[in-house]
């Protein structure tokens, strides 16, 4: 099976599926997850046949681009569509010319995962949303 990813206006596909695997799936409150960002945000789409599967969005902050909201739906995961969007995401960052590092919030499960794509862990484990995560970078 093959997807598609591609840079989209679609936000309410990219918060469908955030808020199956995120708010029904991992639990997390809704308060939670949709905030005002969407708004500002560069979103990233996967699609199979024309389904969304998968999602990401970017942020920028000064000469840092962010890689949040990653997320794969249960029934492609293990396919290579959650690095296929993570790499897909860093490399519209650094296409854009002007940014020093690519900077993510890795539940602490996923660190392995980042790392070998590249990610380095850069500071503490935190809480976010009652979920452990670790603040992970790239330097360009």
């Amino acid at each position: 099976m093959s997807w598609e990813i591609f840079q989209t206006d679609d936000i309410a596909a990219c918060v469908a599926l955030r808020r199956e695997v995120f708010i029904v799936e991992q639990g997390i409150a809704e308060e939670d997850e949709i905030d005002d960002l969407d708004d500002e945000a560069i979103h990233i789409l996967a699609s199979v046949d024309g389904t969304p599967v998968g999602t990401a969005r970017l942020l920028i902050a000064g000469t840092t681009g962010k890689i949040g909201r990653i997320c794969v739906l249960k029934s492609q995961r293990g396919t290579g569509l959650g690095a296929a969007l993570v790499q897909f995401g860093a490399q519209h960052l650094k296409e854009r010319g002007d940014l020093t590092r690519i900077a993510l919030g890795a539940q602490e499960y996923a660190i392995g995962f980042y790392e070998k794509l590249g990610f380095k862990v850069c500071g503490p484990i935190y809480d976010d949303a009652g979920i452990p995560h670790r603040d992970m970078e790239i330097l360009l």
